[in-house]
This record gives structure tokens, sequence and C-alpha cells, in this order.
């Protein structure tokens, strides 16, 4: 039997942000702190409809993975210590920018995760 849920804040994508501290060199003690919102379900979409580009000419559909990271940093990342600006963060190095992936969220992973009704722990 199903239940009702009474509870309706378990409904919504929290308001807190996850602080994470991500390391700036391999051989270093040194961090930036980035603070990362979770998104909402229209944001997950937002984000996976800013992959696709679609010729209007041919119908060929291609993935612009570079459109999703941005659209993430900018609607994502609330802050950073030290403070940067959207664009400074597209900007850092690699090293940082993996460790930057690895925090932000997966729209892919969301979508696939609800399709299949599986938990994403």
């Amino acid at each position: 039997m199903s239940n009702v849920i009474s509870d309706k804040s378990r409904l919504f994508a929290t308001i807190e942000e996850t602080m994470h501290e991500i390391k700036v060199a391999e051989d270093s003690d040194d961090v930036i702190k980035v603070w990362v919102k979770e998104p909402t379900w229209l944001q997950v979409e937002a984000a996976l409809s800013s992959v696709m580009d679609v010729d209007a000419n041919t119908q060929a559909m291609t993935l612009n993975l570079n459109k999703m990271y941005k659209f993430m940093v900018s609607e994502f990342i609330s802050r950073t210590e030290p403070s940067l600006t959207h664009i400074e963060i597209l900007r850092l190095n690699p090293y940082i920018g993996s460790q930057l992936k690895d925090i932000l969220p997966n729209p892919f992973f969301d979508v696939a995760g609800a399709d299949t009704g599986k938990d994403r722990t």
C-alpha cells in the first residue's frame, strides 16, 4: 500500500549550499572553497537542453559539453573563497577543473537515476 507523503519539504531541492574544498595543486595544501547548490528538476532539464545543438537544415544533433559546464557554473556555484567570477571559474587550470567537475551536479546521472528509479546514494 502506498503512503501519501506528509512532509512536503522532502519534495524540494535543498536551499542549503554544500561547501567543498578543492586542492589548488597536487603537491600543495592550498585550497579554494566552492559552495554548490542542489539543482531543481527544471535546472537539470535546462542543463541537458543546453548540451544539445540541432542543425536546422540537416536535423543533425551534436553534444556541446562546454555549454553545459558554463550553465552549471553559473547556476550551481553560489560563491567561492577566494571570490571568483564565473569567467574566472571557467579559466581554472585542468587540475582544479577536474575536481570542480566532480563536485558539480551531474544532470546525466540525475536523469538516469530518475528514469530507472535508482537512488542517488
